[in-house]
């Protein structure tokens, strides 16, 4: 996925969406962050989530994070490839790194995330 076409979480998901189920993983700045993951817990497909709630965990050698829905909706689908190698996330955040695909709800935009320029913003002011 070209990120720049993506919409951003302040909480550092991204998301994509085609029709009305949008694909949402972490941003390359998360994963780098984290450094080296180790286990990630997703949710059970059919969960309601809600924009800004915790649907999950991510695991790396240096912390445990919450991982958050940008979207609300229901899980459609969880990327299982992650439990075998959760390093996915690290090695192609964009691709085959996604976390879940969210049945977004009636009438549900995007517009309440930042677009890649305003996100490329919120990441300059919080790198060290």
């Amino acid at each position: 996925m070209d990120p720049q076409k993506l919409r951003y979480a302040k909480t550092h998901e991204w998301a994509s969406r085609e029709g009305d189920v949008c694909t949402v993983g972490l941003t390359q700045f998360a994963v780098d962050q984290l450094t080296d993951v180790i286990y990630i817990e997703l949710p059970d497909v059919r969960e309601p989530t809600n924009a800004g709630d915790t649907f999950g965990e991510i695991e790396s050698v240096k912390s445990v994070n919450d991982l958050y829905a940008p979207v609300s909706g229901e899980v459609q689908a969880v990327n299982d490839s992650l439990d075998a190698d959760p390093s996915l996330v690290s090695k192609d955040p964009y691709g085959q790194g996604w976390l879940v695909k969210i049945k977004l709800d009636e009438g549900a935009t995007l517009d309440h995330l930042l677009t890649f320029e305003q996100y490329k913003k919120q990441i300059a002011s919080e790198e060290h």
